[in-house]
């Protein structure tokens, strides 16, 4: 495949993580609304994963794997899946679907902490700067009154934030380890071994299981999309680029997240947005421009004349 081929999938997999996964957020809120949350996560994972390996037959894709790649990919699905994302649904109870993304936008923070300490990786001068316009975003997000004394949202809130942990940890992990080498393959594992952790935890919190014939149009409809763009298309391109890019660079992608998800929110189920939601989002944005750009280096390279 030609450098530009590469150079347009690349540019195709951020637009998913970037926009479709922006749009998440709004079907977990739609779905969770009428759902229990772990079984809402499971369905979806699980029928992901198994359209994934259909559609692997139907193109002649080989799904053999080995048994060190099976448990990377268990492994890196919990991490991603059954506890990175089922608890953000889980928490959706009780925080805005705008909100939880605008949480999230912290993660590139945690990833360059975690890869200076795991991996000894230094931090550069413009990532740091990036990381700030986010934390200053992120304040002006969180410390609306409005937003912080919801009832539950604390404790949604913290769970969150754990979530962003055992995301950034997965995104390093999976950067190196031995994971099918085809990306669709690699995601139907993760998906699949996931769905059925989320399974297993939604029994063990006794949740009540319906039939996809028994939900609300609107909650079958999201669910079509969150299996078809948000888990195939989108974790595919994820999965795609963690493989091709350096992990803060795709975790750049919760910067954007909750442009999206802020306008859906408040769009589709009249969530608030604040003249200083408005410019936190902007001030999120630089802090994206900053950790991705390769013109920093030159700039800084001025200042060591």
């Amino acid at each position: 495949m030609g450098k530009s081929s590469n150079t347009t999938l690349v540019i195709l997999a951020f637009f998913a993580i970037y926009v479709i996964w922006g749009s998440t957020y709004l079907l977990n809120k739609i779905a969770v609304l009428e759902l229990p949350p772990f079984m809402l996560a499971s369905f979806r994972f699980v029928t992901a994963g198994l359209l994934i390996f259909g559609l692997a037959r139907l193109m002649g894709i080989p799904i053999t794997i080995t048994k060190k790649q099976f448990l990377n990919t268990i492994l890196a699905g919990f991490l991603f899946l059954s506890f990175g994302n089922g608890v953000v649904v889980w928490a959706l109870r009780f925080v805005d679907s705008g909100f939880a993304a605008l949480e999230i936008s912290a993660q590139p923070l945690i990833i360059l902490l975690m890869m200076w300490i795991l991996q000894g990786k230094k931090i550069q001068p413009t990532s740091l700067i990036g990381v700030f316009f986010g934390v200053v975003g992120i304040y002006l997000l969180v410390s609306q009154k409005q937003i912080i004394t919801k009832e539950g949202s604390v404790l949604g809130m913290i769970m969150i934030f754990a979530c962003m942990i055992s995301w950034a940890y997965a995104s390093i992990f999976v950067a190196k380890a031995d994971l099918p080498s085809n990306y669709f393959v690699n995601t139907g594992y993760q998906m699949f071994t996931g769905g059925i952790m989320l399974a297993l935890m939604s029994v063990g919190f006794g949740e009540e299981w319906s039939s996809p014939l028994t939900w609300s149009r609107n909650v079958q409809w999201a669910m079509i999309l969150l299996v078809v763009f948000g888990s195939i298309v989108a974790f595919t391109s994820f999965n795609y680029l963690l493989k091709r890019v350096s992990p803060e660079k795709v975790a750049t992608s919760t910067y954007v997240n909750p442009i999206v998800a802020l306008i859906l929110g408040w769009y589709f189920l009249e969530e608030e947005i604040t003249e200083q939601s408005i410019l936190a989002a902007a001030i999120l944005l630089t802090g994206v421009y900053f950790i991705n750009t390769k013109k920093k280096i030159a700039i800084f390279e001025r200042f060591k004349r």
